[in-house]
């Protein structure tokens, strides 16, 4: 049995009984909803937004009073950076209150550096650090929000939970002059009670209504709380692309040595192992010319023939570093010569009305050139396609087969290799590959000019 579960408001999906050919239809988003564990989840931290808003603004605005009056002297200081730690502090408890009940993943701030330890340090840390006062105006600024939102979602969930259980409790209410229920309005002979089975029948819809539209409600006004939390709890924008930048560099370094690495492995086993036995052959063809002409004209002969291999093979290196078409003639050239070595039929368009810098150029050709290699060696197709365009600020170069299809970047492969290069310069690899296929895979650069 095969069962699959979908996001929102917990979607199932399997078959039916045995033997009945089709599963059951899943509930509308709207009916299952009320009850869904997401809602609850989100009403839930709408009910800790008040008690926990009066807290950290309580906490926040007295604190932050008191170290700005103290200012004058220097107990303001400790004061202050004690007021930042703690709403860093809080910013934890925040952080971990939108993921248990919201599911947002919000990464911690960047920690308090400092360049010597000691107190002092420690609160000059405190106080020049962004991420310390963004997380004091988040206490402050939840606070006006948090009043809002409680008071908006309980009211929604009480008013209808409250009506669609009106018909089981409306007895409750006493009986005046032979009538029973909730009153509306009490005027002196214009009593409106709600009482008849059509009154409670139309009371408990209409709060039916307001049931279904709070999860809804109370999903838009937690929306704002994820804002909140993320915009200033979590790492500033600034730290996140230093972070990236960091990791970016480790991989073209890493990249770098990978290919110094196979270009010396190459010479090694490929052109200096033949010009070594090349220069052995010349030696022994040198010894025997006064002996044997006739012997010593055959080893030359055979020298030739491993020179020309080779120079091939350094040719075929130094493409491989950077091929001279790809600089004189650009990537639709490059990229043609490319594909007439490629294993099956290769049809190349190259749609751009400029050339991109010479970085990311050779960042395309060589992404193509792998992907045309792995079509030859493990794509089992008949025919493959490369398109390269332009979109905006975005180069984007798309490598298509009709092969068998599987390829997955994921599974430590030739591809996972491929989306780190990209990655280490805003690139993006999407690789569609259904098993049986086609294989569409398409590789996005930013776009450069020359």
């Amino acid at each position: 049995m095969t069962t699959q579960y979908g996001q929102g408001y917990g979607e199932w999906e399997g078959p039916g009984p045995q033997g009945s050919g089709a599963g059951p239809r899943r509930l509308p988003a709207a009916l299952r909803a009320p009850l869904d564990r997401r809602s609850w989840g989100e009403l839930c931290y709408l009910l800790l937004n008040l008690p926990l808003g009066i807290m950290m603004f309580t906490y926040g605005v007295t604190m932050l009073s008191v170290g700005a009056g103290l200012l004058v002297t220097f107990l303001g200081i400790p004061v202050l950076a004690a007021a930042l730690a703690g709403c860093r502090g809080f910013g934890v408890l925040e952080r971990a209150r939108a993921r248990a009940l919201l599911g947002l993943e919000v990464a911690d701030p960047e920690p308090l550096r400092t360049r010597r330890p000691g107190a002092l340090a420690w609160m000059g840390a405190a106080l020049k650090s962004g991420a310390s006062w963004r997380h004091l105006l988040y206490t402050v600024v939840h606070f006006p929000w948090a009043v809002f939102s409680f008071g908006v979602g309980i009211s929604f969930w009480l008013t209808g939970w409250t009506m669609v259980t009106y018909p089981l409790w409306f007895w409750v209410f006493p009986m005046y002059a032979g009538r029973g229920g909730l009153q509306l309005y009490g005027g002196q002979g214009h009593e409106i009670y709600l009482d008849n089975p059509f009154e409670i029948a139309v009371t408990a819809l209409v709060g039916l209504l307001i049931a279904l539209a709070t999860p809804w409600i109370v999903r838009g006004l937690t929306t704002v709380d994820r804002l909140l939390v993320h915009g200033l709890l979590g790492p500033s924008r600034l730290a996140t692309r230093v972070v990236e930048l960091e990791s970016d560099r480790g991989t073209v370094v890493d990249t770098a040595a990978a290919d110094l690495r196979r270009i010396e492995r190459d010479l090694h086993d490929g052109a200096q192992a033949r010009l070594v036995s090349l220069a052995m052959d010349l030696g022994l063809a040198k010894e025997k010319l006064a002996e044997d002409p006739g012997a010593a004209a055959r080893m030359v002969d055979e020298a030739h023939g491993e020179v020309k291999t080779a120079l091939r093979e350094l040719r075929d290196l130094a493409r491989g570093i950077h091929p001279a078409v790809l600089t004189d003639r650009g990537l639709d050239a490059a990229l043609s010569a490319v594909a007439s070595r490629c294993t099956v039929p290769v049809q190349v368009e190259v749609d751009l009305s400029a050339r991109p810098a010479p970085a990311i150029e050779g960042i395309a050709y060589f992404t193509a050139s792998e992907l045309l290699q792995n079509v030859s060696k493990h794509a089992r197709a008949t025919r493959a396609t490369v398109d390269v365009w332009r979109v905006e600020d975005r180069l984007l170069l798309q490598v298509a087969d009709d092969g068998a299809g599987g390829a997955d970047a994921s599974a430590g492969s030739g591809l996972a290799g491929l989306a780190e290069r990209l990655d280490a310069v805003d690139g993006v690899l999407v690789v569609d590959s259904p098993d049986g296929g086609p294989t569409r895979i398409t590789a996005e650069l930013p776009w450069r000019s020359a």
